[in-house]
């Protein structure tokens, strides 16, 4: 089974690591707040980033998300992330990834993951709608932002099950699944399905 998806633009989000930890959900700053409302939230975030630019362990590329990077015009995808532009910028190199043109990183926004603010950022500085975008993501809280700004969305079962992103267009094992034809313009992925928990709405 395969399913052909037209494009213009590809918004991804933290899609270099192959395990999460709940942080990654959303801003790290946030997810202090959250759970330790009594401790200074600035100045624990900056402790536990330290501590997260220095740990290498994990850190690995998706299965083919190197190859699709290679394939897609440098102005045509977004990282958008939810942690700091250090922090992206160091898992990204460390699992062998360039700096993109564009990126939203925790430093941008006001409002993080679930909010649809971090997406319909990436996609302003494309210069495309949000219909015309095309998410990969493989944490709840992303699916439901890029959702919320109107974007399709494919997940990705590298951290949690597929029955956990079943909000998605699509849910695959790795980019593996993606092939990508960029053609007169226009960006069109085949998504293949290789596994048996793969789901494709109308």
């Amino acid at each position: 089974m395969t399913a052909q998806v037209p494009t213009n633009a590809i918004l991804k989000s933290d899609l270099h690591l192959q395990s999460l930890s709940f942080r990654r959900w959303r801003r790290s700053i946030e997810t202090i707040r959250l759970f330790a409302p009594a401790l200074d939230a600035e100045q624990e975030n900056m402790k536990v980033e330290n501590m997260e630019i220095t740990d290498k362990e994990g850190i690995v590329a998706i299965p083919g998300a190197l190859d699709l990077i290679r394939q897609l015009p440098d102005d045509r995808f977004a990282v958008v992330t939810s942690g700091t532009r250090p922090l992206a910028k160091a898992r990204l190199q460390y699992a062998g990834f360039p700096w993109p043109r564009h990126s939203v990183t925790a430093e941008d926004v006001v409002n993080g993951k679930p909010s649809p603010e971090p997406y319909l950022k990436g996609a302003a500085l494309l210069g495309m709608s949000a219909a015309d975008c095309l998410v990969f993501e493989d944490m709840p809280a992303g699916i439901q932002s890029a959702r919320a700004a109107g974007m399709r969305v494919i997940g990705f079962s590298t951290t949690l099950s597929p029955e956990e992103l079943k909000t998605a267009d699509a849910v695959l094992p790795s980019f593996n699944n993606v092939k990508v034809e960029f053609k007169d313009g226009n960006l069109k992925l085949e998504l293949a399905a290789v596994q048996s928990h793969l789901t494709v709405k109308n």
